[in-house]
């Protein structure tokens, strides 16, 4: 090889270097950029006032109790539950997310549990996880009446 393209070759190798150390301190000045900028707040919920909310009479995984399982079920549920375990864990642990956000999430999670052990019966036993649930709702209907009843004078 002549001289020549020794010294093209050299040039090609450096341009690329540049090139690439320019992209790099590109991507790292967005980051950089967005962290000088305060967080956009996030939007506030309307909360109902206290006679409004709906009060919780029982946990929604109480529907499943007593319910007999087989082994292999109760393998499957011990998993999820785990699973849902670590997903909470990770949830709390996240500086990232806000109270209502962390709230949202948890809820989201055991909504999930919930429906994944459900889908782990067997069809006779979703019929009596339904009944339970049936039962708790009306119960807890029959409780916010009975809160709402405008109390007689003594």
């Amino acid at each position: 090889m002549n001289g020549r393209g020794m010294g093209s070759k050299r040039f090609a190798n450096r341009l690329v270097a540049a090139t690439g150390s320019v992209l790099v301190l590109c991507a790292a000045a967005g980051p950089v950029r967005a962290q000088d900028q305060a967080p956009a707040p996030l939007p506030q919920r309307a909360v109902p006032p206290p006679a409004l909310r709906l009060k919780r009479i029982a946990d929604p995984m109480e529907d499943f109790a007593g319910l007999n399982y087989t082994q292999e079920q109760s393998a499957q549920i011990k998993q999820i539950h785990q699973n849902t375990r670590a997903r909470l864990d990770a949830v709390s642990k996240d500086d990232r997310l806000g109270p209502e956000q962390k709230d949202a999430m948890r809820q989201g999670f055991r909504r999930l549990e919930r429906g994944q052990v459900y889908n782990a019966l067997t069809p006779e036993q979703q019929t009596e996880v339904r009944k339970r649930a049936a039962a708790r709702r009306t119960d807890a209907q029959k409780e916010r009446e009975k809160g709402n009843k405008p109390q007689s004078p003594p």
